[in-house]
């Protein structure tokens, strides 16, 4: 049976990618890997940012959607994202730069059994930055142009939160399917990895009653787990499907081929190959991110997609 080597990547709903852009750019620190659209409407933006070149395991993803109401919280969703930063020391730097920069934020405090700085992004969005003590992703790459300097700088995904009702329903999923190890577990919580002691493929599962989560902006759209190619992914996708869940069947996001399908709880995962990458479409390295790039069939589409696009402001 194949493993699952971690999460892949992690997408949400922002109301203004202009204000999604300053923040996780200007303020994080991490490279806009790819300006592209949503291959579904192409009328919304995708942003991507990550590592120097946006490498599974350290790529949050937004999709804007401008006329999206405000998030109301509840259960059956995903409820905060970890990201890895190297030392207790990096989160004495955060706390002081979150002040600069006039993020929410709370004190240096423990969470699911690591310690971290939890805080919010200017929608509404919950994080956490979590002390990885030397577990950062293999293959992360520094970005040199980062704002933030080379010690403290995120170094990709960390612990993932969802908020489920059937708590049991989840680890069934997370431990039969995909072999993830149950690592803790306490009345109303439990923490899985997928591969032990490791932070990078790590989510923590709470137990919670009542109405499910309404989403809006800051709320998260999805989690995506890391497949190495074409092959392991139609493992799975037989796999999910043998379980009876409804398997979208493979899709290919020319960065990468997934597949989607919904949990008992209603929780939305995607299974993601980890190339060809970012580079695919031609972009460099040195220039990742800087202008807007569609997949090739979407390419004669240009003019009219440009045209439906508000243009990213830096500021």
């Amino acid at each position: 049976m194949y493993k699952i080597p971690g999460h892949h990547h992690i997408s949400m709903i922002t109301k203004n990618a202009s204000q999604n852009n300053h923040f996780y750019r200007k303020v994080l620190g991490l490279r806009r890997v790819k300006v592209t659209v949503n291959q579904d409407d192409p009328s919304m933006y995708h942003l991507f940012f990550g590592d120097k070149t946006g490498s599974p395991g350290t790529e949050l993803s937004f999709f804007e959607i401008p006329l999206v109401g405000k998030t109301y919280r509840g259960t059956n969703a995903i409820t905060k994202i970890g990201l890895l930063v190297p030392t207790v020391d990096s989160l004495l730097y955060w706390q002081s730069r979150f002040e600069d920069f006039g993020v929410k934020h709370g004190q240096i405090t423990k969470y699911a059994n690591h310690t971290a700085l939890l805080f919010e992004d200017p929608e509404g969005l919950r994080m956490a930055l979590l002390v990885s003590n030397g577990a950062k992703i293999a293959h992360w790459e520094t970005w040199e142009k980062s704002g933030v300097p080379v010690e403290h700088q995120i170094q990709g995904m960390g612990t993932v939160e969802i908020t489920v009702r059937r708590l049991d329903k989840l680890a069934n999923t997370l431990t039969g399917l995909f072999g993830y190890k149950e690592v803790s577990r306490t009345e109303k919580s439990a923490i899985f990895q997928s591969i032990e002691g490791e932070m990078f493929g790590e989510i923590i599962v709470n137990s919670l009653d009542g109405p499910s989560e309404k989403p809006g902006r800051g709320s998260i759209h999805h989690l995506a787990i890391r497949v190495k190619n074409d092959e392991e992914l139609a493992f799975w996708d037989e796999q999910v499907r043998a379980r009876g869940f409804h398997s979208s069947g493979i899709v290919d996001r020319f960065y990468f081929k997934s597949l989607y399908f919904r949990e008992s709880n209603g929780i939305l995962f995607e299974i993601a190959t980890d190339g060809p990458g970012f580079t695919a479409d031609g972009d460099d390295i040195d220039t990742l991110g800087e202008k807007l790039l569609l997949p090739p069939f979407l390419e004669d589409r240009r003019v009219e997609i440009e045209k439906n696009l508000k243009p990213i402001e830096e500021y």
